[in-house]
Protein backbone atom coordinates (compact mmCIF):
# COMPACT_ATOMS: atom_id res chain seq x y z
CA UNK A 1 0.00 0.00 0.00
CA UNK A 2 2.91 2.38 1.03
CA UNK A 3 4.52 1.68 -2.68
CA UNK A 4 0.69 2.95 -4.41
CA UNK A 5 0.89 6.22 -2.16
CA UNK A 6 4.62 6.89 -2.65
CA UNK A 7 3.38 6.51 -7.07
CA UNK A 8 0.30 8.90 -6.22
CA UNK A 9 2.71 11.25 -4.66
CA UNK A 10 5.26 11.23 -7.57
CA UNK A 11 2.70 11.11 -10.87
CA UNK A 12 -0.11 13.61 -9.26
CA UNK A 13 -3.87 12.61 -10.27
CA UNK A 14 -3.96 10.41 -13.06
CA UNK A 15 -6.66 11.63 -14.45
CA UNK A 16 -8.42 15.37 -14.97
CA UNK A 17 -11.24 16.07 -12.54
CA UNK A 18 -12.81 18.82 -14.17
CA UNK A 19 -12.65 18.69 -18.35
CA UNK A 20 -14.87 22.13 -18.80
CA UNK A 21 -11.55 24.06 -16.49
CA UNK A 22 -8.23 23.10 -17.65
CA UNK A 23 -5.78 25.59 -17.91
CA UNK A 24 -3.26 24.67 -20.92
CA UNK A 25 0.36 25.11 -20.89
CA UNK A 26 1.01 28.69 -22.59
CA UNK A 27 2.73 26.99 -25.50
CA UNK A 28 -0.22 25.28 -26.17
CA UNK A 29 -1.20 28.38 -29.05
CA UNK A 30 -3.61 26.43 -31.35
CA UNK A 31 -6.74 26.99 -30.22
CA UNK A 32 -9.48 29.79 -30.57
CA UNK A 33 -7.77 32.82 -32.80
CA UNK A 34 -8.46 36.21 -31.85
CA UNK A 35 -8.05 38.99 -34.95
CA UNK A 36 -7.90 42.92 -32.82
CA UNK A 37 -9.74 45.30 -34.68
CA UNK A 38 -5.78 47.09 -34.48
CA UNK A 39 -4.80 48.58 -38.23
CA UNK A 40 -1.97 46.88 -39.86
CA UNK A 41 -0.04 47.27 -43.30
CA UNK A 42 -2.37 45.89 -45.78
CA UNK A 43 0.42 44.51 -47.74
CA UNK A 44 1.30 41.94 -44.23
CA UNK A 45 -2.84 40.86 -44.35
CA UNK A 46 -2.44 40.39 -48.45
CA UNK A 47 1.22 38.74 -47.82
CA UNK A 48 -0.77 36.36 -44.42
CA UNK A 49 -3.85 35.66 -47.16
CA UNK A 50 -1.10 34.33 -49.69
CA UNK A 51 1.19 32.21 -47.53
CA UNK A 52 -2.25 30.37 -46.28
CA UNK A 53 -1.94 26.67 -47.63
CA UNK A 54 -6.00 25.97 -47.02
CA UNK A 55 -7.12 29.78 -47.98
CA UNK A 56 -8.63 29.80 -44.10
CA UNK A 57 -7.24 33.30 -44.21
CA UNK A 58 -8.94 36.34 -45.32
CA UNK A 59 -7.61 39.70 -46.04
CA UNK A 60 -10.35 41.98 -46.70
CA UNK A 61 -12.58 41.44 -44.19
CA UNK A 62 -9.96 40.23 -42.18
CA UNK A 63 -11.08 36.50 -40.72
CA UNK A 64 -9.91 32.93 -39.99
CA UNK A 65 -12.32 29.86 -41.34
CA UNK A 66 -11.52 26.92 -38.40
CA UNK A 67 -12.92 24.10 -40.94
CA UNK A 68 -10.21 24.85 -43.13
CA UNK A 69 -7.12 25.95 -40.85
CA UNK A 70 -4.46 24.27 -40.31
CA UNK A 71 -3.27 25.81 -37.69
CA UNK A 72 0.26 26.76 -38.91
CA UNK A 73 0.31 30.14 -37.52
CA UNK A 74 1.79 31.41 -40.27
CA UNK A 75 -0.93 34.46 -40.28
CA UNK A 76 0.04 35.15 -36.77
CA UNK A 77 3.88 35.34 -37.31
CA UNK A 78 3.36 37.52 -40.63
CA UNK A 79 1.18 40.32 -39.02
CA UNK A 80 2.19 40.12 -35.65
CA UNK A 81 0.14 38.54 -32.61
CA UNK A 82 -0.85 42.87 -31.81
CA UNK A 83 -3.37 41.83 -35.17
CA UNK A 84 -3.73 37.79 -35.01
CA UNK A 85 -3.28 35.53 -32.12
CA UNK A 86 -4.34 31.55 -31.69
CA UNK A 87 -4.95 31.38 -27.82
CA UNK A 88 -5.00 28.40 -25.11
CA UNK A 89 -8.75 28.36 -25.36
CA UNK A 90 -9.48 24.83 -26.96
CA UNK A 91 -13.35 25.01 -26.24
CA UNK A 92 -14.14 25.80 -29.89
CA UNK A 93 -16.31 22.84 -31.14
CA UNK A 94 -19.52 24.42 -32.77
CA UNK A 95 -22.37 22.89 -34.31
CA UNK A 96 -22.81 25.52 -36.82
CA UNK A 97 -20.31 25.59 -40.16
CA UNK A 98 -20.82 29.50 -40.40
CA UNK A 99 -19.59 29.69 -36.29
CA UNK A 100 -16.21 28.43 -37.46
CA UNK A 101 -15.16 31.46 -39.22
CA UNK A 102 -13.66 33.87 -36.98
CA UNK A 103 -14.11 37.17 -37.54
CA UNK A 104 -11.92 40.39 -36.93
CA UNK A 105 -13.25 42.12 -33.37
CA UNK A 106 -14.84 38.73 -32.59
CA UNK A 107 -14.06 37.98 -28.96
CA UNK A 108 -17.04 35.52 -28.07
CA UNK A 109 -15.79 31.66 -27.38
CA UNK A 110 -17.45 29.59 -30.23
CA UNK A 111 -20.16 27.17 -28.89
CA UNK A 112 -23.44 25.23 -29.39
CA UNK A 113 -26.10 26.94 -30.42
CA UNK A 114 -28.65 24.82 -28.45
CA UNK A 115 -31.63 26.50 -30.50
CA UNK A 116 -30.99 24.26 -34.06
CA UNK A 117 -29.90 21.03 -31.66
CA UNK A 118 -32.61 18.40 -32.32
CA UNK A 119 -34.50 17.54 -29.51
CA UNK A 120 -33.62 13.40 -30.11
CA UNK A 121 -30.13 14.36 -29.12
CA UNK A 122 -31.11 16.42 -25.95
CA UNK A 123 -33.83 13.31 -25.23
CA UNK A 124 -32.08 10.22 -26.29
CA UNK A 125 -28.39 10.76 -25.67
CA UNK A 126 -28.07 12.56 -22.39
CA UNK A 127 -26.85 10.05 -20.52
CA UNK A 128 -25.08 7.92 -22.69
CA UNK A 129 -23.95 8.32 -25.82
CA UNK A 130 -21.82 5.33 -28.16
CA UNK A 131 -20.09 6.50 -31.31
CA UNK A 132 -18.69 4.40 -34.47
CA UNK A 133 -15.22 6.49 -35.39
CA UNK A 134 -14.97 6.51 -39.66
CA UNK A 135 -11.35 7.01 -40.65
CA UNK A 136 -12.19 8.03 -44.24
CA UNK A 137 -8.96 8.62 -45.35
CA UNK A 138 -7.28 10.24 -42.43
CA UNK A 139 -3.73 10.70 -41.59
CA UNK A 140 -3.73 9.08 -37.68
CA UNK A 141 -3.63 12.52 -36.25
CA UNK A 142 -7.22 12.83 -35.16
CA UNK A 143 -8.07 9.24 -34.57
CA UNK A 144 -5.06 8.89 -31.98
CA UNK A 145 -6.43 11.94 -30.63
CA UNK A 146 -10.12 10.27 -30.47
CA UNK A 147 -8.04 7.73 -28.77
CA UNK A 148 -6.48 9.60 -25.60
CA UNK A 149 -10.18 10.99 -25.47
CA UNK A 150 -10.96 8.08 -23.94
CA UNK A 151 -7.57 7.55 -21.32
CA UNK A 152 -7.20 8.00 -17.89
CA UNK A 153 -6.42 11.74 -17.91
CA UNK A 154 -9.34 12.69 -20.24
CA UNK A 155 -11.93 9.64 -19.49
CA UNK A 156 -14.80 10.66 -21.34
CA UNK A 157 -16.36 7.38 -20.39
CA UNK A 158 -16.93 8.68 -17.10
CA UNK A 159 -19.47 10.64 -18.62
CA UNK A 160 -21.24 7.68 -20.44
CA UNK A 161 -19.52 8.74 -23.59
CA UNK A 162 -17.61 5.73 -25.44
CA UNK A 163 -16.49 4.47 -29.33
CA UNK A 164 -17.85 0.89 -30.24
CA UNK A 165 -16.31 -1.70 -32.70
CA UNK A 166 -19.92 -1.78 -34.25
CA UNK A 167 -22.17 0.69 -35.92
CA UNK A 168 -25.38 -1.40 -34.86
CA UNK A 169 -24.35 -0.30 -31.59
CA UNK A 170 -23.44 3.20 -31.69
CA UNK A 171 -25.62 6.18 -30.96
CA UNK A 172 -23.82 7.83 -34.29
CA UNK A 173 -20.82 8.24 -36.54
CA UNK A 174 -17.29 10.09 -35.74
CA UNK A 175 -16.03 11.18 -39.65
CA UNK A 176 -12.09 11.62 -39.81
CA UNK A 177 -10.34 12.73 -42.12
CA UNK A 178 -11.53 14.22 -46.07
CA UNK A 179 -13.50 11.02 -47.27
CA UNK A 180 -11.49 9.87 -50.25
CA UNK A 181 -13.70 8.21 -52.72
CA UNK A 182 -12.38 4.86 -51.76
CA UNK A 183 -13.89 4.94 -48.40
CA UNK A 184 -17.34 6.79 -49.35
CA UNK A 185 -19.00 3.40 -49.98
CA UNK A 186 -17.93 2.26 -46.65
CA UNK A 187 -18.76 5.64 -44.95
CA UNK A 188 -22.16 5.49 -46.36
CA UNK A 189 -22.72 0.99 -45.69
CA UNK A 190 -21.53 2.47 -41.94
CA UNK A 191 -24.01 5.11 -41.08
CA UNK A 192 -27.08 3.04 -42.67
CA UNK A 193 -26.10 0.65 -39.89
CA UNK A 194 -26.76 3.00 -37.19
CA UNK A 195 -30.27 2.96 -35.85
CA UNK A 196 -32.33 5.64 -35.49
CA UNK A 197 -31.85 8.37 -34.29
CA UNK A 198 -28.35 9.03 -35.20
CA UNK A 199 -25.63 12.35 -34.98
CA UNK A 200 -22.63 12.85 -37.33
CA UNK A 201 -19.57 14.36 -35.78
CA UNK A 202 -16.98 15.72 -38.00
CA UNK A 203 -13.79 15.78 -36.41
CA UNK A 204 -10.29 17.49 -37.94
CA UNK A 205 -10.32 20.09 -40.63
CA UNK A 206 -9.81 17.09 -43.10
CA UNK A 207 -13.39 16.05 -42.08
CA UNK A 208 -14.66 19.54 -42.17
CA UNK A 209 -13.63 21.00 -45.54
CA UNK A 210 -10.86 18.69 -46.69
CA UNK A 211 -8.08 20.77 -45.76
CA UNK A 212 -4.92 20.27 -48.11
CA UNK A 213 -6.99 18.18 -49.74
CA UNK A 214 -9.83 20.07 -50.92
CA UNK A 215 -10.72 20.22 -54.58
CA UNK A 216 -9.16 16.69 -55.35
CA UNK A 217 -10.69 13.97 -57.30
CA UNK A 218 -9.45 11.59 -55.04
CA UNK A 219 -12.07 12.63 -52.67
CA UNK A 220 -15.86 12.10 -52.54
CA UNK A 221 -17.82 14.27 -50.54
CA UNK A 222 -21.06 13.67 -51.66
CA UNK A 223 -21.67 11.73 -48.44
CA UNK A 224 -21.98 15.36 -46.67
CA UNK A 225 -24.45 16.54 -48.73
CA UNK A 226 -27.27 14.13 -47.42
CA UNK A 227 -27.08 14.67 -44.29
CA UNK A 228 -26.88 16.86 -41.60
CA UNK A 229 -24.08 17.53 -39.10
CA UNK A 230 -24.36 17.99 -35.94
CA UNK A 231 -20.97 19.07 -34.31
CA UNK A 232 -18.20 20.20 -36.00
CA UNK A 233 -14.88 19.82 -33.91
CA UNK A 234 -11.57 21.93 -35.75
CA UNK A 235 -8.21 21.18 -35.34
CA UNK A 236 -5.14 19.64 -37.35
CA UNK A 237 -5.26 17.48 -35.51
CA UNK A 238 -7.94 18.10 -32.78
CA UNK A 239 -7.50 18.31 -29.15
CA UNK A 240 -9.01 15.75 -26.88
CA UNK A 241 -10.68 18.20 -25.12
CA UNK A 242 -12.17 20.10 -27.68
CA UNK A 243 -14.32 17.16 -28.82
CA UNK A 244 -14.76 16.01 -24.98
CA UNK A 245 -16.48 19.53 -24.89
CA UNK A 246 -18.13 19.62 -28.02
CA UNK A 247 -19.84 16.33 -27.30
CA UNK A 248 -20.90 17.39 -23.82
CA UNK A 249 -22.28 20.92 -24.57
CA UNK A 250 -24.23 18.58 -27.74
CA UNK A 251 -26.15 16.72 -25.49
CA UNK A 252 -26.30 19.44 -22.72
CA UNK A 253 -24.24 17.13 -20.36
CA UNK A 254 -22.20 20.10 -18.91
Amino acid sequence: MFDEIDILKHHGKQFIPDVTKVNLPVYYKIGLPVISTEKIDEKLLIDAENACPTDAFKAFPTSIDLGKCVFCNQCQKICGEKKVKFTTDYRIATNTREALIIKEGDKNPLSIDQNIVREEIKRVFGRSLKLRQVSAGGDNSNEWELNAAGNPNFDMGRFGIDFTASPRHSDGVVITGPITANMAEALQICYDAVPNPKILVLVGTDAISGGIFEGSPALDRSFLDKYKVDLYVPGNPIHPLTFVNGILDLIKKM
